[in-house]
């Protein structure tokens, strides 16, 4: 029997887990190999995201179609993420993993300076000064800028022969772009391998044993969101959603093992234009500003910590700070970068938005990866779940293609 990519990955991850404990000492010698894989996943991404956006932008002749599913895009975007903060704080108060919780900070000396969050200047800092300086330091957010500022301007030309060209370049480019990526991901089992031996060599199991009720109530909240978007697939398109959660098998079992949004991209797209039967336009448009702005896990992990925090230090929060967390982690987690770590950096804004000690940040630097593989699963399939919805209100999702 032949093994499908994903049913590798698995397997890549199973014998990471067991290579990491009988030989800890030895997973430096394979990390490089997920390193590489990463790498070779980066070098594409902001090409990635750039050329789909004009592509999906430029394939819908129609401005008004463009807007409309743009708007209806980032309305779910930041519905589902609003809500899954909500979901984050209800399953911390209901749970309650900070209390009985006892780590002493007085040896910990937190080595990052957090700053109120500033919704303003994320708006202002989505616009690049330098594009050259954006692509080169992988700025998501001001690439999308640029490219869907690119494609309008594209669409407002018109049939100009020179914009033509360009057009049909870009189209060009982005399908090179998508076949380097299917090369690339022949390598995830071996990306997956190396990845989890080492930070099984190098965390261990045991780490989690002190913060187990803070990974029960994580994962709790993670597959409360994971079954509203089967909840959410069968009330806005009357469809069932058990081929989607079957078909998303094989993005998510990326995801679990990247822990980025952003590697698992190109696969999720895949699979949504040629197992799920989306669109072109929709796939190349609403996925790579969903996997830039849409951050269900991460809003749920930021939300769930910062009440865990406040729990563990006995901390009584007022009314107003639930509504502050809600919003600077919905606000916050747009931020989220969508690599591995993006929690450590993003948490101590959402902490210091209710006055609690950023320092306490650095205890989950042991299980934060764990938990970035719950979250970024969670985030993917999201950016799915919209990317299907918003195409089926258009009217141009194969319903045939998606049941077979």
């Amino acid at each position: 029997m032949t093994l499908k990519l994903w049913h590798k990955v698995i397997l890549g991850m199973i014998v990471g887990i067991v290579f990491g404990l009988i030989a800890p000492g030895y997973v430096s010698y394979v990390k490089p190999m997920g390193d590489i894989f990463l790498r070779m996943i980066s070098m594409v991404i902001a090409p990635l995201i750039f050329f789909s956006l004009i592509s999906g932008i430029t394939s819908m002749s129609d401005s008004s179609s463009l807007g409309r599913i743009g708007m209806k895009a980032v309305v779910a975007f930041l519905s589902t993420t609003f809500f899954a903060v909500l979901f984050g704080i209800t399953v911390a108060l209901v749970i309650k993993p900070g209390d009985g919780v006892h780590i002493d900070f007085g040896g910990v000396v937190g080595n990052a300076e957090a700053k109120p969050f500033n919704m303003l200047e994320m708006f202002v800092n989505m616009v690049p000064n330098n594009v050259i300086k954006s692509f080169a330091e992988g700025s998501t957010l001001q690439i999308v800028f640029f490219a869907i500022f690119t494609g309008f301007t594209m669409n407002i030309m018109g049939a100009n022969a020179g914009v033509v060209k360009v057009k049909d370049l870009c189209h060009s480019i982005c399908k090179i772009v998508l076949k380097m990526i299917s090369c690339i991901m022949l390598l995830s089992p071996y990306g997956a391998f190396a990845l989890t031996a080492w930070v099984v060599g190098t965390q261990g199991i045991g780490v989690m044993i002190s913060l187990s009720k803070l990974v029960m109530a994580v994962s709790m909240a993670m597959v409360c969101q994971y079954l509203i978007f089967g909840v959410l697939i069968y009330v806005c398109c009357r469809i069932s959603p058990l081929p989607f959660y079957k078909k998303s098998l094989e993005y998510q079992a990326i995801a679990f093992s990247t822990s980025s949004s952003k590697a698992t991209l190109p696969t999720t797209m895949q699979v949504c234009r040629e197992r799920m039967g989306v669109s072109e336009s929709s796939t190349s448009f609403v996925l790579p500003l969903g996997a830039s702005i849409n951050m269900d896990g991460f809003a749920i992990n930021l939300g769930l910590c910062t009440i865990f925090f406040a729990q563990m230090m006995g901390v009584a929060l007022a009314p107003h700070d639930y509504v502050v967390i809600v919003i600077t982690a919905t606000l916050g987690s747009i931020g989220g970068a969508g690599i591995p770590g993006a929690s450590l950096i993003m948490l101590p804004m959402v902490l210091s938005s209710v006055n609690l000690p950023i320092e306490g940040v650095a205890i989950l630097a042991g299980i934060d990866r764990i938990l970035d593989m719950l979250r970024t699963t969670i985030n993917i399939t999201g950016d799915a779940t919209i990317t299907l919805i918003v195409d089926h209100s258009e009217g141009t999702l194969d319903k045939q293609k998606y049941f077979s």
